[in-house]
């Protein structure tokens, strides 16, 4: 007879369905908890995605319909840091060696430094300019053939296949012309206005330079000397670069990118400051500063019945720098002096013609005699300073004709690396590195007992 125990239970209805409910329940929490791992790791595979690969597509800036993307914005702001950082250590170089005071510059590096988004914001301006300046050249026909682009990178190594270049033009010392004899009417010719230092007052915006001023044609220059660097040198150097831009984030054609963008500046440069005069109305001035309005204007009804300027302005004038030469500014031209002061001083006609209205500035309030006023040559540095100004106010205007718009994605990309913390990791790992090579190289040079 069959054992009791053999038999198999009998399942009822009721038990069949608890069981199926049980065996989908166990299905849909194991498929509930696949698709949920499935979730967060696509997640996790989404985010390092959008981090490390969408979001490097996406602009930081559109010039026109051209856009300046994420990736090629943070290798940038990277080389900017690094320069920085390279500055920092030459700046200190100079102060242990030389016993230079350079605690300004090193404050001003590292307060860049600590400030990313104020490094970050002059680093797009840059990239909007650069392409400013490539839509530009390709509108006027200039390009930059692959010759000039080896050239300049070579040129940026120090090397010169060709002999170590030299200045085709240099400015070359011009003959000022002499002061307009009514001018003399108004002031003693001793001293004489060229020997004044001219800008010596607190309200100037800028600084004369010394009277030379480049000439319209090259002057003759000996013929390049060799250079002392080898191609195998130049391209050691290339390559010992590349690497260090690898670290930052660049590939070569980002590289190749920044000398062109420097040539073609250049050469945009050069074709719209083609005009700027070498020539420039001038005017030579003197003046009286004071703090209060009331007193100007009792100065200027002195000076309507008679008095002497330059004693007035001995005796009143809060301009210590002027005041001791009667108030003298020497020559000057626009743009050298706060707008007030340049406006009234230009507006006079006449030699001798004072303001007879106090002039306000942020200084106090001042009373301009014009001495003379003609027609000067540039300094270099004022004519440098002319055509700077030409191609920062096509600067200004392109932007609005090609159309620039800034998106605020660019504040969260940018890098806060390599920074002295970084600097020194990799120094010290270098160093470790240099010195188990070097160990190795003995290793293998000993000989064995």
């Amino acid at each position: 007879m069959p054992n009791e125990s053999d038999k198999k239970p009998v399942l009822h209805k009721k038990h069949v369905a608890r069981l199926q409910r049980e065996q989908q329940q166990g299905r849909i929490i194991l498929f509930t908890f696949f698709g949920a791992l499935a979730l967060v790791v696509g997640l996790l595979v989404y985010g390092w995605l959008d981090i490390n690969y969408f979001q490097l597509q996406r602009p930081v800036a559109k010039v026109g319909d051209t856009e300046i993307l994420v990736r090629d914005f943070e290798p940038r702001v990277r080389l900017q840091r690094q320069q920085l950082l390279s500055q920092y250590a030459q700046y200190a170089q100079y102060s242990q060696y030389f016993g230079i005071n350079v605690d300004a510059q090193l404050q001003q590096i590292q307060s860049n430094l600590d400030a990313p988004l104020t490094v970050g914001q002059a680093v797009l301006d840059q990239m909007v300019n650069e392409e400013l300046i490539r839509q530009e050249s390709a509108k006027r026909g200039i390009s930059v053939s692959e010759d000039e682009l080896n050239e300049s990178i070579q040129g940026g190594f120090g090397y010169y296949p060709n002999g170590t270049p030299t200045p085709s033009a240099t400015p070359t010392q011009v003959t000022m012309p002499d002061d307009p004899a009514e001018a003399f009417s108004v002031i003693t010719a001793t001293p004489p206005a060229s020997a004044i230092p001219t800008q010596a007052t607190p309200f100037a915006e800028a600084t004369a330079a010394p009277g030379i001023t480049p000439t319209a044609g090259p002057t003759s220059t000996p013929l390049p000397t060799s250079t002392p660097y080898t191609l195998q040198g130049f391209e050691s150097q290339l390559d010992d670069a590349t690497v260090r831009m690898t670290k930052l984030g660049f590939d070569e054609g980002i590289y190749r990118l920044i000398f062109e963008a420097q040539i073609l500046e250049r050469k945009l440069r050069d074709v719209m400051t083609v005009n700027v005069a070498l020539t420039k109305t001038q005017v030579w001035a003197r003046h009286i500063l004071v703090s209060d309005e009331t007193l100007a204007k009792d100065i200027i009804e002195r000076l309507k019945k008679g008095e002497d300027f330059a004693a007035l302005a001995v005796e009143f004038s809060s301009d210590t720098g002027s005041a001791v030469n009667g108030g003298d500014l020497g020559w000057f031209g626009t743009g050298a002096m706060v707008p007030e002061f340049e406006a009234a001083a230009f507006a006079l006609e006449k030699s001798g013609d004072f303001t007879t209205e106090p002039v306000p500035s942020s200084f106090g309030y001042h009373i301009i005699q014009l001495v003379a006023k003609q027609d000067r040559p540039l300094t270099a540095d004022q004519y440098q300073a002319a055509k700077d100004k030409v191609f920062s106010d096509w600067l200004t205007a392109a932007k609005e004709e090609y159309g620039v718009e800034i998106f605020d994605i660019w504040q969260s990309r940018v890098p806060t690396e390599p920074n002295f913390i970084t600097q020194a990791t990799e120094a010290a790992n270098d160093q470790m590195t240099a010195q188990a090579e070097a160990l190795k190289n003995l290793e293998a040079t000993a000989t064995p007992k």
